[in-house]
Parts: C-alpha cells; structure tokens; sequence
C-alpha cells in the first residue's frame, strides 16, 4: 500500500508503531479507569470497535500526510485497547476453567483479522488502498454490533482490582510471574516484527501474490493459537507455549538459508513459521493470569502487556532501520534474540504443574 501512496519506505515502522504505541496508551487509561468494570464489557468492545472503524477510516481523508497517518494510526491503536484486553475479559466471563483453550481461540480469530487486510488486498487488486481500509473498517463495525446482539456477560463475569501502579514491585517479586512474563516479553520482540515484515520479505524473495501469502501466512497463526490451546488441557500452558516459541526461534535462526530455496519451500517455511510464532501468545496470557498475584492479578496483566507491546516499538524499528543495510534474507535474525531470552525464562515453568 505504501508504494501507492507519496510515503517513504521506512513509513511502514513508523506507521506500525504508531499504532503500537496507542495500544499501549489505551491500555493504561482503561485500566486506570476500570472502564469495562464500570461498564458493560460488551458494550466497551462496541464502542471501541466503532471509534476505531472511524478513525481508520479517517484515513481516507489523509492519504499522502505521514504525520495525519500516524496520528490516525495512534488512535486507532488506543481504541484497540478497549477490543483486545476486553475480549479476554469477556471470555474469561464464559470459561471459569480451561483458560489456556478459551485464550487460544481468541487469539487466533485476532490473528485472522490481523492477516484480514491482505486478504481484502488481494481479493480488491483492481481497486485503490481506500477500499481495503473502507472494508477492514467496515469488518470492524460489523464485529462490534455482533459482540452486542449475541454475546451476553457471562456468568462469570468479575470486577477487576483497579489498576495499582505501585504493584510493579510486588508482581515481579513473583518467581513465577517473573517466568512467565519474560517469556512473553521474548515472544512479543519477534511477533509483531515479523508480522510487519512478511510483506517485505515475500516481495524481496519475489513472490508474485504478495497479498495473499501475506494473509496466509499471518493467518496460518490460527491453526497454532487453536491447536496450542486444545492440547494446553492435557500438557498445561507452560510446554505449549515453551515448544512453539522454540520452533519460531528457530526459524529466525534458518531465515538467511530458507530465503535462498525455491519459491515453494520458502512458502511453506512462512507458512510454518507464522503459525508456532503466535501460538505461543495465548498460552503466555494464560501463565501470566494464573502466575500473578490474585490481588494483583488486573494490573499484573496490564503491566505486561505495556511492557510487552513497547518491545515491539524496539524490534520493529530496529528492522526499519536495518534493512537498507542488511537486506531481506538477513533480516529475521535480529530477531532471535528475543525467542532465546523467553525460553531461558520460561524454562522453571517445565517443572511444576501449572493449572492454566
């Protein structure tokens, strides 16, 4: 899409992180002001789904202006806030137990809708950039009137403590909190990198359907998230998720030799890697409510996915600035870094018997 508009190159970073940024600010401001216990949670996810259909859609008004597009971009980030972190609230509502399953369906319909832009990109090629963000908008409004019609609270519904700044300390004062976060902090240096950067990477091996290998690839991450979360209920969350981010590490590490394979193979190496790279994503959710302290248990969750997603400013501009210099195949290295720092974390969690 860039190369449709009068933006640089290195936009695409900028651009991704912008909206990075915005989650993270809305983040913290509905967690300080506790607004899905002061509200319906259904009816936040609602309202979040419509402002951010809008200011997406705002885009359109804005087509050549980096500046208009980060702001929108931010914006957009902040209302994701209120989809996300209310969505797991809201199933947590459903499923007393089984968390680690209930999470990995979540995650993995996030991710079709993540790769569902492509997707549009691919099916609209004839049509300008504005028709694919007119339609991801559109997707959105349609999501948000289907949680308020046939999604009710559910019966297990709780009030979260409000969001308590001064717990950092005491949260990581938790051995096993301590784990389980870090492996998440590894998990999300190459996630959000490596889903920015698979268009880059498709076009630069010259893959000729950049759209759809895109959202095939992205996609794929459902497959990992869904069969992640059934076989958390026999082997816990904590090999789950310490087997997929070891097999996504790997790929970072294979990256330079699978660029040079044939056309196929490197798909398939894609396809493989985009879904053990996010598989692993629900099953760290799951360790972190279950490691953190119960009377912490709100602001441990919001701590981390702060943390978390400001790493993924880090790596993604890392590469963003990087890649002139190194080029695509020796790209995703600098991205194993982080898959090898969240095993060595999550590695204490093998040995106990973790409920989640």
């Amino acid at each position: 899409m860039l190369g449709d508009l009068a933006l640089p190159s290195s936009a695409l970073g900028y651009i991704t992180s912008a909206v990075q940024l915005g989650f993270i600010a809305g983040t913290l401001a509905f967690a300080f002001f506790a607004l899905s216990d002061r509200f319906s949670p259904r009816r936040v996810f609602f309202f979040c789904s419509l402002a951010g259909a809008a200011f997406n859609a705002a885009s359109l008004a804005f087509g050549e202006s980096l500046t208009a597009w980060l702001a929108l971009r931010f914006a957009t980030g902040f209302f994701l806030a209120g989809i996300y972190p209310v969505g797991m609230k809201i199933a947590a509502g459903w499923y007393e137990r089984d968390l680690g399953r209930a999470l990995g369906f979540l995650v993995g319909a996030l991710v079709l809708g993540t790769a569902f832009p492509h997707l549009l990109r691919e099916l609209g090629q004839s049509l300008p950039w504005q028709a694919v963000m007119a339609g991801a908008s559109a997707t959105a409004v349609v999501g948000g009137l289907a949680m308020l019609a046939l999604v009710p609270d559910g019966p297990y519904t709780r009030q979260a403590p409000k969001f308590d700044p001064r717990a950092l300390a005491v949260i990581f004062g938790s051995r096993a909190f301590r784990a389980s976060s870090f492996g998440y902090f590894g998990h999300m240096w190459e996630l959000y990198a490596f889903w920015a950067f698979v268009p880059v990477a498709l076009a630069a091996h010259g893959e000729a359907r950049v759209p759809l290998w895109s959202f095939a690839v992205i996609g794929a991450g459902f497959i990992g998230c869904a069969i992640g979360g059934l076989v958390s209920l026999r082997t816990g969350s904590a090999p789950v998720a310490f087997a997929q981010l070891l097999a996504s590490g790997l790929c970072c590490v294979l990256s330079p030799l699978l660029f040079a394979a044939s056309g196929p193979v490197f798909a398939a190496f894609l396809l493989f890697w985009g879904i053990v790279v996010v598989g692993d994503s629900p099953q760290f959710s799951a360790l972190n409510a279950a490691n953190a302290p119960r009377e912490l248990v709100g602001s441990a969750l919001t701590i981390a996915n702060c943390i978390g997603f400001s790493i993924t400013i880090g790596s993604i501009q890392l590469l963003n600035a990087t890649a002139p210099a190194l080029g695509a195949q020796w790209l995703f290295l600098l991205l194993a870094p982080g898959p090898l720092f969240g095993l060595l974390a999550t590695r204490p969690l093998l040995s106990r018997r973790n409920p989640a």
